[in-house]
């Protein structure tokens, strides 16, 4: 008794069923990714936030509260700030801090920053202004700098950023606002020279931006401008 022989599929069709088994996994895939993103996105959010928090929390006296800090926070669009471009943010992304005492007193300003010439992509650091233009602190909030080299702009990997402490427009002086190599008063990292050149402009230009705009990052906002 003999058995009929599959009839083989042409390489056409082979490839055919090929690409829809493709399509058909591809579909799939993309909705389960777009699922687990909206499952996340709050608590990406959560995160995000949490952190922004400790580092906002961390230029300031133990006196402070982060939910304090974080009720503080202002649109920069709706403050009629100029000379956005010192700060190379996105306005319409971005939020400032005011920082309140215990007698509803402004203290200080905290600015996000962005360094755009980093080693291998932009830096962005908050930068904390006093109101008599002193800085209280720089943190880097982000950066994908070569490990062991640039990420000893980290608090956790060297105390480099520090040195900002207490700086201001004439401490030092406008020409010494650069690393040691291009003649300034800052420190490079070992082995690195264009991380902290980088970080040093942008926290310079932040302090310009402090200087231009004090008047009205000082003013208290009224209720309407505060951002939830």
């Amino acid at each position: 008794m003999s058995k009929t022989e599959p009839t083989n599929d042409t390489l056409p069709q082979a490839i055919r069923r090929s690409a829809i088994g493709l399509a058909i996994f591809a579909f799939f895939t993309a909705g389960i990714i777009s699922i687990t993103q909206v499952l996340t996105k709050d608590t990406i959010k959560q995160n995000e936030a949490a952190f922004e928090a400790r580092l906002l929390l961390s230029l300031l006296p133990e006196s402070f509260d982060a939910q304090d800090i974080l009720s503080g926070a202002a649109g920069f669009s709706d403050s009629n700030l100029t000379d956005m471009n010192l700060l190379n943010i996105d306005p319409e992304q971005n939020r400032f801090y005011r920082v309140f005492d215990a007698d509803g007193n402004i203290n200080s300003v905290i600015l996000p920053v962005v360094a755009p010439e980093g080693y291998t992509e932009a830096i962005r650091l908050i930068v904390g202004v006093q109101t008599n233009g002193q800085l209280l602190g720089v943190r880097v909030t982000r950066h994908k700098e070569t490990p062991g080299l640039g990420d000893q702009v980290e608090l956790t990997k060297s105390d480099w950023i520090l040195n900002f402490n207490g700086r201001s427009l004439s401490s030092p002086q406008p020409e010494a606002w650069a690393v040691k190599k291009d003649g300034g008063e800052f420190d490079q990292l070992t082995g690195a020279t264009i991380t902290p050149r980088a970080i040093v402009k942008a926290v310079r230009n932040s302090l310009e931006f402090f200087a231009i705009n004090k008047e009205t990052l000082l003013t208290t906002p009224d209720v309407s401008e505060v951002t939830p």
